[in-house]
């Protein structure tokens, strides 16, 4: 039966009264609110969060329970939360990969700073939080996804000739180090680097993605300005290391992805430093804390900073990456990277809410 002091206005009103601190917005407004069900004066709230394990959701139940409890008539009230990875507007979907929701280039202004170690991590964290991943492995030159990811599968051809990526512990791959000799070489132009994008995007079956992650090759060459040219990017994860050398070149793939209207997500610091297992002692080998600041002077988020371990090593030379350690000190430190990496996607996919399902 339905209260007379209870209305979907009131109860929204109240609710639109809690702050996410995570976004500085109103939970009505973020599109937070996916379900109402109003009983006499018991409330059902369904909570939709853009991203897993939001750090704010016990904060924004406790704020919203108690401003609903302040209602007139309310009795009880009563709480379910999930979260579900959000999207640029349906405008902004691209034909070539209507499902995917989010494509993500991981980037580096250099080789050798562990950019497509931190792709591998990064899809694996992803999938290991419930998300659906696919990663391309866009470094022509040097593919080495197949590498840290531990296959070598041949992707299936179809009658129609698309591409069935194989799949490794629930993630879609793809990569033209399936398509090559093992130890040759591509020596290839601008237009063929435009074509492989292009088929990468629009032959592979991807099928329903939360996240696509992209490890682009370092530099600021053919391909990046295929990809960023070819499909909306959600954003770009810069990678570098403390020392200056690397983070004066990050800044100029910065600056790339500022000329292309590429949102930067932020920058992770790889071999931020080294703890001798023998001694203890710490070693800031290339510096330390540098990518940390030039995010500050860039005014980019600091996603996270990453140890140089020989283990860290060792697990990628076997194709599992350490993420896949949830518990220990790197597979944490890959989630906490990860996170950040996914509250920025939501904080770029800040869009109309949902509607609201209510049931009297």
């Amino acid at each position: 039966m339905k209260s007379k002091t209870l209305t979907k206005d009131t109860v929204l009103q109240a609710l639109n009264t809690v702050v996410d601190p995570d976004f500085s917005g109103k939970i009505v407004d973020l599109g937070y609110v996916s379900k109402l069900d109003l009983s006499n004066g018991d409330i059902s709230v369904h909570l939709v969060f853009p991203y897993p394990e939001s750090p704010s959701r016990e904060v924004v139940e406790t704020e919203a329970k108690e401003a609903l409890l302040r209602l007139p008539g309310v009795d009880s009230v009563a709480f379910e939360s999930g979260w579900e990875v959000t999207s640029k507007s349906s405008g902004q979907a691209h034909q070539l990969i209507p499902l995917v929701k989010n494509a993500l280039a991981i980037a580096s202004g250099k080789g050798g700073v562990g950019k497509s170690t931190v792709a591998a991590n990064l899809a694996t964290t992803l999938h290991s939080l419930g998300a659906t991943v696919g990663l391309m492995d866009a470094d022509v030159y040097g593919p080495s996804i197949p590498k840290l990811m531990g296959t070598n599968s041949t992707p299936k051809i179809t009658p129609e000739k698309r591409i069935i990526p194989p799949e490794m512990r629930g993630i879609k791959l793809i990569s033209m180090g399936y398509f090559l000799p093992k130890d040759d070489a591509v020596i290839w132009r601008g237009p063929m680097l435009h074509k492989m994008i292009q088929d990468f995007l629009g032959l592979v079956e991807w099928g329903e993605l939360d996240y696509l992650v992209i490890d682009l090759p370092p530099g600021t060459g053919d391909v990046q300005l295929s990809l960023c040219q070819t499909i909306p990017l959600t954003g770009a994860v810069v990678v570098s290391t403390p020392q200056d050398l690397a983070l004066e070149v990050a800044s100029k793939a910065i600056a790339m992805f500022r000329k292309l209207n590429t949102p930067v997500l932020g920058i992770v610091e790889n071999m931020s430093h080294f703890h001798c297992r023998h001694c203890g002692e710490r070693d800031d080998i290339f510096g330390h804390g540098g990518a940390r600041q030039a995010s500050q002077d860039l005014s980019y988020p600091f996603l996270g900073e990453i140890p140089l371990s020989s283990l860290i090593r060792q697990r990628s030379d076997r194709g599992q990456p350490i993420a896949l350690d949830t518990e220990s000190e790197y597979g944490r430190i890959f989630r906490h990277i990860t996170l950040q990496t996914a509250r920025e996607v939501a904080a770029a996919n800040q869009d109309q809410p949902s509607e609201i399902s209510i049931e009297i």
